[in-house]
C-alpha cells in the first residue's frame, strides 16, 4: 500500500457482521500493520444512505476502491496489494 493511502472501516454498533469482519482485519497477517480509521456511519445520514445496506465495508481513499462484507483474510491482502 503506498503512502498517502487511508483505509477506512465503515460499521455501525451492534452490527454482528461488523464484528465479524472486524476479527477478519484483526487476524489479517500484515507486514506492516497498517492503520485503519473506524467510521459509524450512524453519525452521518450521508453515509447511512451511501453503506447503510452495504456495511461492513472497507475503503481505501484516495482511490475509491471498496471490499464489502463477506471477506476473508486472504481478500483483505489481495485488497491492500491491488491498488
Amino acid at each position: 500500500m503506498s503512502t498517502g493511502t487511508s483505509l477506512y472501516f465503515y460499521i455501525t454498533e451492534n452490527c454482528e457482521l461488523c464484528e465479524q469482519a472486524e476479527q477478519v482485519l484483526v487476524r489479517t497477517p500484515l507486514d506492516t500493520p497498517l492503520p485503519v480509521d473506524v467510521v459509524d456511519i450512524s453519525e452521518s445520514e450521508e453515509l447511512v444512505q451511501q453503506y447503510g445496506e452495504r456495511i461492513p465495508v472497507l475503503r481505501m481513499e484516495p482511490q475509491g476502491k471498496e471490499l464489502e462484507w463477506p471477506f476473508t483474510s486472504d481478500d483483505v491482502i489481495a485488497f491492500l496489494g491491488n491498488h
